[in-house]
C-alpha cells in the first residue's frame, strides 16, 4: 500500500511515545513516574462534570451548529476580546491550530517558529505543505523570541508567526512590552498572520496575562487560540476554540470545519460552557497547586550539580538544560531520556521534539510525592554517569 505523500513527512508524537512506553512498563509491574504528559492530574470539578450530565439527560444528542453553541460562544466571548461570531469552536485547541494552518497556508509558505516550541506546530505546517521556519531562542533570555531574530527571519513568503504564551515546553511568559516589539515589527509586515496560542494563559505566576490580541497594529491579523484542557483538567473533553477579527478567515474555518467533524461534541460542548459561565475559583485552586509544585520541582532540581533552568512563570513544566551530562554514554536528550526511563523509571520527553537537543522537559502536573520520588530518582541516575 502506498500511502499519501502528504503523511510522509509526518512524525509520531513523541509525548505520545513516551506515554505508550511507560504503559508497556507498567504492564510489566514497573513503577514509573510519569513526567511527560502535558495533563492536568486533577478531576474536572463537579459542577462542570454535572453540566455534562445534564446535557445527556437533556437529549444534547443531535448535530449542533458548526461552529458550536451560541451560548458557548457567548460565554467564550465574554473572556476576550472577540465577538461571539468571531468564535469557531473545534474539537479542542489542536484542531483549531490546524484548522487555521490548512485555511492560511498554502505549498512553499515559510512559517515562523520560535524554538523550543511544541512538537505538533511544525507537522501542521508540513501538513498544509508550508515549510516550517524554526528560530532557536536561548535560555539566557528565559526561551524568549526577539523583535530581532523575527525581523531577520521574515522573508517575502513568510505569512505567519506562531507564538505561544505561557509556553510549552519552557514555561515562559512574554511579557507587554516584549510583544510590543514584536508587534513592531509585524506592523512592517501587513501580510503576516499571527496564531496566539494562549491555552495556558490561566496557569499564570507573575503578573498577568498580556495576549497578543491586545494590539491595535496587527488587530485583524491575530488567531487566538484557547480551550479548556489545562485551566479546568478536561482534556479529554476535546473542546477549543479559535477567534479571529477577519470576517474572511473566520468563515474559511467554519467551511473546513462543516466538512471535517460538522461540529465539535455536543455535551462536551455545554460543560465547557459550565466551564467558562462558571465560578472560577477552581481555576485559581489548581494554578495555586501547580505554583507549590513548580517551586517544589525547581528546588530540588536546581540541588542537582551542572543542571541549568531558567524559572518558568505558567505552563507546568521545567525545560531543563542537561547537556553537562552528555558524554560517552549519553549523546543527546533522546539518550538521557532512555536512561531515565531504564535506570530511573521516570519518564520525561526530550527536548529534541521541541527543538532544543540540549534540554529535556518535565511536567509537575502529578502530585507531590510522584515530584519528591521523581527528582530524587533522577538525580541518583545522574549522579551514576
Amino acid at each position: 500500500m502506498k500511502l499519501s505523500n502528504r503523511l510522509s513527512g509526518l512524525s509520531e508524537s513523541q509525548t505520545l511515545q513516551v506515554a505508550a512506553r511507560c504503559q508497556e512498563l507498567r504492564a510489566q509491574g514497573i513503577n514509573v513516574i510519569g513526567l511527560s504528559l502535558g495533563e492536568p492530574d486533577f478531576a474536572t470539578p463537579a459542577h462542570i462534570k454535572q453540566a455534562a450530565i445534564d446535557a445527556v439527560n437533556s437529549d444534547f444528542s443531535h448535530y449542533g451548529p458548526v461552529p458550536g453553541f451560541p451560548a458557548l460562544r457567548e460565554a467564550i466571548a465574554k473572556t476576550i476580546p472577540f465577538a461571539a461570531n468571531e468564535i469557531i469552536v473545534s474539537v479542542g485547541a489542536k484542531q483549531a491550530i490546524c484548522n487555521v494552518i490548512l485555511t492560511l497556508i498554502d505549498r512553499g509558505d515559510e512559517v515562523i517558529i520560535p524554538t523550543p516550541s511544541w512538537v505538533s506546530y511544525s507537522e501542521m505546517v508540513k501538513l498544509a505543505e508550508g515549510k516550517p521556519v524554526f528560530i532557536p531562542t536561548a535560555l539566557e533570555n528565559d526561551f524568549k523570541l526577539t523583535a530581532q531574530q523575527l525581523e531577520q527571519a521574515i522573508t517575502s513568503r513568510t505569512k505567519m508567526l506562531m507564538i505561544c504564551s505561557p509556553n510549552n515546553p519552557t514555561g515562559s511568559v512574554y511579557t507587554r512590552e516584549e510583544l510590543q516589539a514584536i508587534v513592531d515589527v509585524l506592523a512592517k509586515h501587513p501580510d503576516i498572520y499571527v496564531i496566539a496560542d494562549e491555552i495556558y494563559e490561566k496557569i499564570l505566576y507573575t503578573g498577568h496575562h498580556e495576549s497578543l490580541a491586545q494590539f491595535p497594529e496587527i488587530h485583524d491579523r491575530v488567531i487566538l487560540i484557547n480551550g479548556v484542557s489545562k485551566a479546568y483538567a478536561m482534556t479529554g473533553y476535546r473542546i477549543g476554540f479559535m477567534a479571529c477579527h477577519d470576517a474572511e478567515v473566520v468563515k474559511a474555518v467554519k467551511t473546513l470545519q462543516g466538512q471535517e467533524i460538522t461540529c465539535a461534541t455536543t455535551v462536551a460542548q455545554k460543560a465547557a460552557e459550565a466551564a467558562y459561565a462558571g465560578d472560577q475559583a477552581c481555576v485559581e485552586q489548581m494554578r495555586q497547586v501547580f505554583e507549590k509544585r513548580r517551586d517544589m520541582m525547581l528546588g530540588m532540581l536546581m540541588a542537582i550539580p551542572r543542571i541549568k533552568c531558567p524559572k518558568p512563570n505558567g505552563a507546568f513544566y521545567l525545560f531543563p538544560d542537561v547537556s553537562a551530562y552528555y558524554g560517552d554514554k549519553i549523546k543527546n536528550s533522546s539518550d538521557m531520556v532512555d536512561y531515565l526511563l531504564s535506570e530511573a523509571h521516570v519518564a520525561c520527553v526530550a527536548g529534541s521534539a521541541f527543538g532544543e537537543d540540549k534540554c529535556i522537559r518535565l511536567s509537575y502536573a502529578t502530585s507531590e510525592d510522584n515530584i519528591r520520588e521523581a527528582l530524587t530518582r533522577i538525580q541518583q541516575a545522574l549522579a551514576r554517569l
